[in-house]
């Protein structure tokens, strides 16, 4: 027996409970975790909550993130003792994720736990940290270096902007935080933003162009403000894409990408190659200050984490979760 996060529904409603779980009950897979700890993510508050269907099957173990030794393997890449970590796969949505003590998975959606991170760091870093990471991937995939101007970070205060503005910095770029919270401002500025602007100038309906600011943006927002974003961003510049806080509409035109040749980045963190997956999780390794991990991240127990779903959807959360999964 195990303890996790077990959602439900059925005539009698949807439900998210901490329950003790047989091991005959997992699901498929021919690597099992013992998982050390997950995190809680924007996508874990809506499927405990019920909020949005990303459920897909029931029961269901949230979690899209998890880290943790390997207990039984019959991959040929893993062996019993190994550390592991995992983000997206549809874990949590379609296969039982890693808000429980254990996790039966495709082997193929592991990597080997860079030797640089705990598991407790990994998963401070987590799916966040990783689209972002890819999201400077791509940036810097499409030449954008720090002497072309300012990086503008939207959802400045969630995991995702945290660690862009973090890594940025740390690269050299000037970056400027978008927010909605100006009792934020000291935090933006530890992580590395040389200015925050109110995300009010950019969440509402704009122009299809307006005067050239951004030589990239990282935005995990959507809706209007990714459509703005794109509309004030330099030519040859590009936008990348990873998020949808406030919606999945793009009520934009096509003018920033015709007139200017600004390039949309589209980032998926679910279904990365493998190889993929190393190179960002290698360059966070190397280009993340480790020291600002307690300042993004906060760490709760699986008894807690059910409460403090609807508090991370409401944005009263700061950056990253960390769930303990042993208490």
């Amino acid at each position: 027996m195990f303890k996790g996060i077990l959602i439900d529904k059925d005539d009698s409603g949807y439900r998210a409970t901490l329950q003790e779980i047989n091991d005959d009950q997992l699901p498929e897979g021919d690597v099992t975790v013992r998982v050390a700890f997950s995190t809680l993510n924007f996508k874990d508050g809506l499927a405990i909550t019920g909020s949005s269907p990303v459920v897909r099957k029931f029961p269901m173990v949230p979690g899209i993130d998890l880290a943790g030794t390997v207990e039984v393997s019959g991959h040929p890449d893993y062996k019993v003792g190994d550390q592991i970590l995992l983000n997206g796969w549809g874990v949590g949505e379609g296969h039982w994720g890693g808000l429980a003590q254990k996790a039966r998975l495709n082997g193929d959606w592991l990597i080997a736990l860079p030797k640089e991170f705990t598991a407790a760091q990994a998963m401070a870093i987590g799916t966040a940290g990783y689209t972002a990471m890819l999201s400077i991937l791509a940036l810097e995939h499409n030449g954008v270096t720090p002497e072309q101007g300012e990086v503008l970070v939207t959802g400045a205060n969630g995991g995702v902007g945290s660690f862009a503005i973090a890594l940025l910095s740390k690269l050299g770029y000037r970056v400027v935080a978008s927010t909605g919270r100006t009792s934020e401002h000291d935090y933006l500025k530890q992580l590395g933003a040389s200015e925050i602007i109110d995300r009010a100038t950019l969440s509402l309906p704009g122009k299809p162009l307006a005067k050239e600011r951004w030589a990239a943006v990282i935005d995990s927002v959507g809706s209007h403000t990714l459509a703005n974003a794109c509309a004030s961003t330099k030519a040859n510049g590009t936008v990348a894409a990873c998020g949808l806080a406030q919606g999945t509409d793009f009520p934009a035109s096509v003018a920033p990408f015709i007139l200017r040749g600004v390039t949309l980045a589209g980032i998926n963190s679910v279904t990365q190659p493998k190889a993929r997956r190393v190179l960002a999780w290698n360059r966070l390794a190397k280009d993340l200050d480790f020291a600002l991990l307690p300042l993004i991240s906060h760490e709760i127990g699986l008894s807690e984490a059910i409460d403090a779903a609807p508090r991370l959807l409401a944005g009263q959360l700061r950056g990253r979760v960390v769930v303990d999964v042993n208490r």
